[in-house]
């Protein structure tokens, strides 16, 4: 892979450019997910707020507003499905800690572990018949195509990686359609919708739609590559936690195809589940920094970054261009 696919700025990027652009419509769809996951049962408004709360970093709604104010869109139709694609969200994260049975979420206790798996479930059911709710009410039969069709997708990508746990077989090819599915289909129809309700041409759709997918792979490689070199204080979860899922991210499919005899044996042991103590958790991250597995997959995060830039390049230069290029950048070279 080239040496100069997205050079590095001076100064580490950040967020700033994209809370800042974003920080006017957020505010009208913070109110819009605090209506909608009110209830009469006080179970669901609870165990929902203790996620929707917890600090994440709101990326996918904003990718929608950021979409919006590129193409110069001034309604206000996006604030209500902005909150719809974070309810789809929180909805799979709800989910995704039952099936995973995790026991940390933004570092702070996973609502699994708080409310128990049926409550979690059930209030994952919740949100996102609130987000489809919220469709409806727009009115677009397109935007209810691409948001209903992305959730189906995410709901593959998940039993694909199910499939794929504790399968040393897995390709990269597979974990690259994997985490297009469970991770970059959200992304894209969140920055597609912005096209859509600006009735923008098919082109600056296209182009909407390529930036949120290709953000997502690389946010996702990022992820599973912070998985393996960061703490859990850091990270906001238990460092190690897809190792001990068995879980063939692409540092361990890259350090398991460089390995030596004696290394695949370790690693099939692992993945099956046989290895999982922290010193054997400790001896993985050894053999994937010996292979530069997670340097070659950051390398190829920002691959699938420089693209995202490059998809929206067809939009007039503007401080949304700039801030959605440097939210790209983020997205590689963030620690946690």
């Amino acid at each position: 892979m080239s040496a100069d696919i997205l050079p590095m700025p001076r100064k580490a990027p950040t967020l700033d450019p994209m809370l800042s652009l974003t920080a006017g419509g957020m505010n009208s769809v913070n109110a819009v997910i605090l209506d909608r996951m009110q209830s009469e049962i006080p179970l669901i408004p609870r165990l929902a707020g203790h996620l929707i709360s917890g600090g994440g970093k709101r990326l996918r709604p904003m990718l929608t507003l950021a979409g919006a104010e590129l193409v110069g869109y001034k309604g206000t139709r996006h604030h209500k499905l902005a909150a719809a694609v974070e309810f789809i969200h929180t909805a799979t994260l709800l989910h995704d800690d039952v099936v995973d049975g995790s026991e940390l979420r933004r570092g702070k206790a996973a609502a699994n572990i708080i409310f128990g798996n049926p409550a979690t479930v059930l209030v994952g059911d919740f949100l996102f018949s609130r987000a489809f709710e919220l469709m409806t009410e727009d009115g677009s039969l397109r935007v209810l195509s691409i948001l209903s069709r992305a959730s189906a997708v995410i709901a593959e990508g998940e039993v694909s990686q199910l499939s794929a746990q504790r399968q040393i077989a897995t390709s990269e090819e597979q974990y690259l359609h994997i985490i297009g599915a469970k991770t970059a289909a959200l992304f894209a129809a969140a920055s597609q919708i912005a096209a859509v309700v600006a009735e923008c041409s098919d082109e600056q759709e296209r182009a909407l739609e390529a930036y949120g997918r290709n953000l997502g792979v690389a946010f996702q490689l990022v992820d599973d590559a912070i998985d393996y070199d960061s703490d859990a204080a850091e990270m906001g979860k238990d460092q190690g936690d897809d190792f001990r899922e068995g879980k063939m991210t692409l540092p361990v499919i890259l350090a398991y195809a460089r390995g030596n005899e004696e290394e695949r044996k370790f690693w099939k042991d692992a993945i099956i589940g046989h290895r999982t103590s922290d010193d054997d958790l400790a001896h993985a991250i050894r053999l994937i920094g010996k292979h530069n597995a997670l340097a070659d997959t950051r390398e190829r995060a920002r691959l699938f970054a420089q693209r995202a830039i490059d998809a929206i390049a067809i939009f007039p230069d503007s401080k949304a261009r700039a801030a959605m290029a440097e939210a790209a950048q983020f997205a590689v070279a963030r620690g946690h």
